[in-house]
């Protein structure tokens, strides 16, 4: 009987009402990218998807494409109660000697997060992830109060380990010990490994952490920042995460570069704020009692921290690098592991270049990322055809994120030079004002020139059309990689 209702069913309707339902989905989700007012070169790149790839733009889209600016991570109350403890130290930057050009950049951090500046600091700067390990498993070791870690990845493996026995060891000691780590970034590491500490006492918890039915809602915001705030005297920052790799060079790279820096001064308390904030959004209490208000001089560097996020009205670290850039007047050197420049960032290179402003970009030949790579290969010939010079670093993965813009501006920290720094992850960076150290990461970055290879105009345009090819489609998706 079953089958001859089967036989006699008409199903054309139910495949129409299907497909049309389908479509409407589409058009729906296309009606809310284009709504949303975005960056329309990122709408287009997911209006695409979704034509091209239907049914797999669909669930890109609500595992990617969700958008969630201006959630608020603090409340405004909350937000005062800390920042009357950090600008406790704050330094007016006119009374200082700078240019007007850092002063405007000032400003405008202090416009766009409240960021507070800071002179007397003094500045560690590890390229390479042994010494700085050793810095700060000596300064985990000191702590007599409390330790504030996070991290995007912290591994399971051996430094993983050695840094965990500490803390846990610290904890044990009455050392108040609290980590964050990125629940995506640490995807692969099983779950007893943070247990461990757990069980120590460690207050351990994974930043927004994926799961069912969050995970549509969750997995592509990341916190991306590696910061350290030990007794509220010594911060690390920078974009080393806790990984064999930054030591041995992991399976793939004979050796991983990047540029992480340890501070002493009052900056820390401008670390040790953007610990509490995303403490507190992690549903645990306002730590303003760890922001110490008399933080001692140790050195002559002038800094502040800038923080951003999906969550941040606006795109602060990019709107920072967007007035860093065209007030250059000699030179622009960058180093990133990824160069997915929005389109305005490309547009300041390109015309500080054609200003004749020396502009260098410094990324590795081969990068963590194949997708990543070719979707980087995009860019290059429009900025050769600009005057600017791009390096391909040869000595193994470059995974620094440094910027240096005339005589006394330098900036570092965790944001990479693409979409995703820009507009999807929280990240973190310090900005430094000063011709000394500035002068420092220069000498560095010129080191680093010497294991690098100058990419030819000419022979760039020689390679195949198949490379050439694949690179304009990926980049086609390069605002939502």
């Amino acid at each position: 009987m079953f089958e001859a209702l089967a036989q006699n069913f008409d199903w054309s309707w139910v495949r129409e009402t299907v497909f049309l339902l389908y479509a409407v989905t589409i058009v729906s989700i296309i009606v809310i990218v284009v709504s949303e007012n975005r960056n329309p070169v990122k709408s287009l790149a997911w209006v695409t998807v979704l034509l091209l790839l239907p049914m797999l733009g669909i669930v890109l889209y609500f595992i990617f494409g969700r958008n969630i600016k201006n959630k608020r991570k603090l409340s405004r109350r909350n937000r005062r109660r800390l920042k009357r403890r950090e600008a406790s130290r704050n330094v007016d930057p006119r009374s200082m000697g700078l240019s007007l050009e850092s002063q405007q950049q000032i400003r405008l951090a202090h416009s766009l997060t409240g960021a507070q500046f800071y002179d007397g600091n003094d500045v560690q700067v590890f390229t390479h992830g042994a010494p700085k390990f050793e810095s700060l498993q000596a300064d985990l070791r000191s702590a007599r109060s409390f330790i504030n870690l996070e991290y995007y990845i912290f591994e399971n493996d051996r430094i993983g380990n050695e840094i965990a026995d500490i803390l846990i060891d610290r904890a044990r000691a009455g050392v108040k010990v609290r980590v964050i780590y990125d629940h995506v970034g640490s995807f692969t590491v099983k779950s007893r490994f943070f247990k461990r500490m757990r069980q120590a006492g460690i207050d351990v918890f994974p930043f927004f952490e994926v799961t069912f039915p969050q995970l549509g809602t969750r997995i592509n915001w990341r916190n991306h920042r590696k910061l350290c705030v030990i007794d509220g005297r010594v911060g690390y920052l920078g974009g080393m995460n806790i990984a064999d790799r930054y030591i041995d060079g992991g399976r793939k790279f004979a050796s991983w570069r990047d540029t992480h820096v340890r501070v002493e001064g009052p900056v820390v308390a401008a670390l040790q704020y953007a610990f509490a904030v995303d403490w507190h959004f992690m549903g645990q209490p306002l730590l303003t009692d760890a922001i110490l208000p008399d933080i001692p001089k140790r050195g002559t560097i002038a800094a502040h921290l800038l923080t951003s996020g999906p969550t941040s009205q606006w795109s602060n670290i990019a709107f920072m690098f967007h007035k860093t850039l065209c007030n250059a007047k000699r030179r622009i050197y960058i180093q990133s592991p990824y160069f997915l420049p929005t389109d305005a960032l490309l547009k300041d290179l390109v015309t500080a270049a054609l200003s004749h402003v020396d502009v260098r970009i410094l990324i590795p030949r081969k990068s963590d990322s194949m997708l990543l790579n070719y979707a980087s290969a995009s860019y290059i010939t429009q900025c050769l055809q600009a005057g600017i010079k791009i390096y391909f670093y040869e000595a193994g993965m470059l995974h620094s994120k440094m910027i240096i813009v005339d005589d006394d501006f330098v900036t570092i920290g965790s944001t990479n030079f693409d979409f995703r720094s820009f507009e999807h992850n929280f990240e973190g960076n310090l900005f430094f004002y000063s011709r000394e150290f500035a002068e420092r990461m220069l000498a560095i970055y010129r080191e680093d020139l010497t294991h690098s290879t100058r990419v030819i105009p000419d022979q760039w345009r020689k390679r195949p059309l198949i490379k050439r090819a694949i690179e304009s489609v990926v980049r086609l998706l390069s605002p939502i990689l």
